[in-house]
């Protein structure tokens, strides 16, 4: 291999690593007060052969803030509210890594969080299958302009549940995820 293509694949390599450990996990910008949020609304851009599975996951996410914000609250507004939520679901295995970003929007760090759970998952140790997914969860001031709060939590991928279980686990990791929030009316 020549120094030039060696030296080309190293800076590749940095820049790829890098642009995985520059995004943050976890910002937390001091307590929120609001009384109301809504969710990023991107349009719609899913691809209709995902239509059908997305829309589900989609929908046990918005159930599981709505009801962990109504807990501490804070209404859900299908617009207009004092803070905006985003949120992205990756999904990462041995090989692939995928997302669905309807509600996140097409951000950087949307791109970096793909490359940081492809990078975990397929750096693993263990030679078995595992399929992880992360969810980051963030909280954006009403012009959509700064980031107040970013929460995210990982957890194995459990295909095979009927959907009442599932929704309970989308739950409990939504509430453990948000479980020190400074939100507040």
């Amino acid at each position: 291999m020549s120094k030039q293509l060696f030296f080309m694949l190293s800076l590749s390599a940095c820049a790829f690593l890098s642009a995985c450990s520059s995004v943050k996990t976890h910002v937390d910008e001091g307590p929120v007060r609001a009384g109301t949020f809504s969710f990023l609304n991107t349009g719609s851009r899913q691809a209709p052969a995902f239509a059908e599975e997305s829309r589900k996951a989609h929908e046990l996410v918005q159930q599981a803030l709505i009801k962990n914000f109504a807990a501490k609250g804070v209404k859900h507004l299908p617009s207009g509210g004092e803070v905006i939520v985003a949120y992205l679901i990756v999904v990462g295995n041995n090989s692939t890594t995928t997302s669905l970003n309807d509600y996140f929007g097409y951000t950087d760090a949307r791109e970096a969080f793909v490359k940081k759970v492809h990078a975990e998952q397929t750096g693993r140790d263990s030679r078995n299958y595992f399929e992880a997914g992360t969810l980051v969860i963030d909280l954006v001031d009403r012009g959509g302009q700064k980031l107040l709060q970013r929460r995210s939590i990982q957890a194995e991928v459990l295909r095979k549940l009927p959907m009442e279980e599932r929704a309970a686990r989308v739950q409990s990791l939504v509430d453990r995820a948000l479980k020190d929030l400074p939100l507040s009316p």
